[in-house]
């Protein structure tokens, strides 16, 4: 289905309104609408009177006539006054603008007055122009009245000799009248097109969005030509302006009498009869068994959802199934149009499919992933639902048809965060802040892209700020109040800057300015540039995303530390938000507060913001090794400031890390720590070393050897006496391992509730960049020695 329909769908919307009202047909159309039919009873049943009047429109005439102030209907006067406009009306015959003593009495008007004697007749009867759509009388030639108008007349003689074979009863029906400045003439169009227009203005007015008679004129230009019963069947526009505006008219339309229990049988779903945003389709699914799954799936979904990505995403869930559709009617003869016939073989085929598609460059790595993951899930709520017993539209389909948890490729490790943005490539997008507001886009752009950077806010957030979205806390200093749409949390209050509030107060007045007569409590923040009357529509997510990229392209190339070029590419708006996490973390702030600061419920989310820096990472060392341990649990008394450079290299990549320690013996040091001579039994050797950050791999040693003796001082058939007492851990180093977790614990318990925070922070850090090896025991190779053969 296309994006507006097809007209047997619309008129069947239309068909399925409840009320009928041939009164207000009659109070839209004149007398005609007694007789129009239900579909326009029933729509015209939905037209405000007061919209009516407030947009001109005259049932009679037909014609909507917006008064200049009229801010949703825009007049275009403009457009056929000034010169180049005269030349056209002169080249199509019409009668020349007349101004002062003997002008139409319509203040829109500009021709000459009609004779007294024809004022009563313009309209209909014998004196009427034969065009259906002019409103003009007919001329008069030698004292008789002729069929057309003089301009008509003139336009029918050219066509008519253009091509003889013109049906002129044909001609009559599509032939244009005279453009007339800031007024639509709707004559011509079918009833229920009259109502279909008319309504659609209505929504659009309602929506806050601009409509412009000199578009509004061409559309009827178009209808009037296509002959067309519905707004839905006319063909598809070539110009976008107009496209947009049919689109628009047809989508409110479609609204008209939408119920979300007939939505959801079609085939493609309007979201906003649902309460979300967007369109939902299911026409990629080929077999109607998955595709009817898919659909009561996803209504069952979809009430669950919120916020305006829920669109988005089950259209990612949707597409996932529409892979599997796809490899369905690829790989199978019977293209997969019976559930009963498919099972694990098929799965297999799918799994391949994606892996090649991968293979190939086709799908990203995570697109894979992900496509997994809401196959499956698709595939096992449609079971949940029940939708695969008997009677259901995937009745008989097997339970190995599915995707389990190891059918899913493993994630790749995204490594350290790193989409903040080094200092000095912030310097350089800065010193071009003026050209985004002067040459690429508004003011509005502008503040928003200072918002994101001093505020460390998602774009969307900074797109829905409240014009009264700055406060003060107790002690004075200002806050701004957001609203964290994303986590469905309300009125969140974030600590700023003067700098950021002065911004913000700016703003403020600027917009105050700018929309006077709008309550403040309608106002927002960043108001569009356009279709924004009230100013209470704010500037888009994807706009500023999209201005955004514009204004980086039209700078030079920017400038590492080091001289080399930063790929603009990375930069994005919300890496505004990893820079603040960054800037932040490197200043010192607690990871508690961070959290705060970024809106966050777990601290886990936080982590994947900012890196730890060097400096951080040596100042956890230092504090971790001051509480380092011997073999013995003696604690090593040395400061962390006397600690070598290597030895804080060491901490960060592991290089001679064993699996619950350091090790300084010189042989498994050159190894890597991979070739201990005596098999890794730490707790008897003194080049052993351990410290705190070391607690947990200590504690989960000591358990995995009571484990292990437990084990083996059971019955165990078939083995020799010596081979269980060499498998079996020593008490000595069981009583070792127990003293040395014993010390580490007992010194920490010492240390107060302040430094102990700081230790575990800094052992957060440690074993977070310790890169440990923890290979099984190797026993080293021995020189082969070369002997001579005589």
């Amino acid at each position: 289905m296309s994006a507006r329909g097809t007209g047997a769908s619309r008129r069947s919307v239309l068909a399925g309104g409840p009320v009928e009202d041939p009164a207000a047909a009659v109070r839209v159309l004149g007398a005609e609408g007694q007789a129009a039919g239900r579909a326009v009873w029933r729509l015209a049943a939905l037209l405000d009177a007061g919209f009516l009047a407030a947009a001109g429109w005259d049932p009679v005439t037909r014609v909507l006539a917006p008064p200049p102030g009229h801010r949703l209907i825009r007049r275009d006067c403009g457009r056929l006054d000034g010169p180049a406009s005269q030349d056209v009306r002169a080249q199509r015959g019409a009668p020349p603008p007349v101004l002062g003593p003997g002008k139409c009495a319509v203040v829109a008007c500009l021709r000459g007055g009609a004779p007294r004697w024809a004022r009563t007749s313009w309209l209909a009867g014998p004196g009427k122009c034969a065009v259906v759509a002019c409103l003009r009388a007919g001329r008069v030639r030698r004292g008789r009245r002729e069929a057309y108008c003089r301009v008509h007349a003139t336009r029918w003689n050219a066509a008519s000799q253009a091509d003889p074979a013109l049906d002129e009863r044909h001609w009559r029906q599509i032939a244009e009248p005279l453009p007339v400045p800031g007024q639509v003439n709707l004559r011509g169009l079918a009833p229920l097109v009259v109502v279909e227009v008319l309504y659609g203005l209505q929504q659009r007015a309602a929506a806050q969005c601009t409509s412009y008679c000199r578009f509004l004129r061409r559309l009827a230009q178009e209808l009037r030509q296509a002959r067309v019963c519905t707004l839905a069947d006319l063909p598809a526009q070539d110009e976008p302006v107009r496209r947009s505006l049919v689109n628009s008219l047809l989508a409110h339309l479609g609204r008209a009498f939408a119920d979300p229990r007939t939505e959801i049988t079609k085939d493609r779903w309007d979201l906003t009869v649902l309460g979300h945003r967007g369109w939902l389709a299911f026409t990629g699914i080929s077999q109607p068994w998955l595709r009817e799954s898919a659909k009561r799936w996803a209504a069952h979904d979809l009430p669950r959802r919120r916020g305006k990505q829920a669109g988005a995403r089950l259209h990612e869930i949707v597409g996932a199934v529409a892979r599997l559709s796809s490899t369905l009617r690829a790989s199978r003869a019977d293209h997969g149009e019976d559930p009963a016939a498919l099972g694990r073989a098929d799965i297999e085929t799918f799994l391949h499919r994606l892996a090649f598609l991968t293979a190939d460059g086709q799908l990203s790595a995570y697109c894979r992933v992900k496509t997994c993951q809401d196959t499956g899930r698709v595939l096992a709520e449609i079971r949940a639902l029940g939708l695969t017993r008997p009677g259901g539209p995937a009745s008989g389909l097997a339970q190995d048809f599915t995707l389990t948890a190891g059918d899913v490729p493993a994630k790749a490790d995204p490594g350290e965060p790193g989409r903040d943005l080094p200092a000095e490539i912030m310097r350089q997008i800065c010193g071009h802040l003026p050209e985004l507001e002067h040459s690429v886009s508004s003011r509005e752009t502008r503040i928003a892209v200072e918002l994101l950077m001093d505020t460390g806010r998602r774009p969307a957030e900074i797109c829905a700020l409240e014009w009264d979205c700055l406060a003060r806390a107790a002690d004075g200093t200002p806050v701004l109040v957001y609203d964290n749409a994303k986590a469905h949390r309300l009125r969140r209050r974030l600590p700023i800057s003067e700098r950021t509030a002065a911004l913000i107060t700016e703003q403020k007045t600027a917009v105050r300015q700018r929309f006077p007569g709008t309550p403040p409590a309608r106002l927002v923040l960043l108001p569009s540039r356009r279709l924004n009357p009230i100013g209470s529509r704010p500037i888009t997510e994807d706009n500023l995303i999209g201005r955004h990229r514009i204004w980086l392209n039209t700078m030079g190339p920017l400038q590492r530390a080091d001289d080399t070029e930063y790929d603009k590419s990375l930069i994005t708006p919300y890496s505004y938000r990893h820079s603040y996490a960054q800037r932040h973390a490197d200043a010192g702030i607690p990871i508690d507060v961070l959290r705060e600061l970024m809106d966050h419920t777990s601290m886990d989310t936080t982590k994947r913001y900012y890196r730890v820096g060097e400096a951080r990472r040596r100042e956890a060392v230092d504090k971790v090794t001051a509480m380092q341990f011997d073999r013995h649990g003696n604690r090593i008394w040395r400061q962390a400031t006397a600690l070598l450079d290597h030895e804080h290299a060491r901490y960060a990549i592991g290089e001679v890390a064993v699996p619950y320690g350091t090790c300084t013996e010189p042989s498994n040091v050159q190894a890597g720590g991979g070739a201990c001579p005596i098999r890794f039994r730490c707790a008897g050797c003194d080049h052993f070393r351990t410290d705190i950050s070391h607690l947990p791999d200590l504690t989960g040693y000591l358990d995995d050897l009571l484990r292990t003796r437990e084990r083996l001082q059971a019955a165990i058939d078939g083995v020799d006496e010596w081979a269980r007492a060499a498998a079996t851990p020593s008490a000595e180093e069981i009583s070792r391992i127990r003293r040395l977790i014993s010390r580490i614990k007992g010194d920490l318990g010492q240390l107060p509730d302040a430094e102990r925070a700081q230790i575990d922070q800094a052992v957060t850090v440690v074993r977070k960049h310790r890169a440990v090896s923890l290979g099984m025991p190797a026993i080293r190779a021995s020189t082969p020695v070369t002997e001579d053969i005589a």
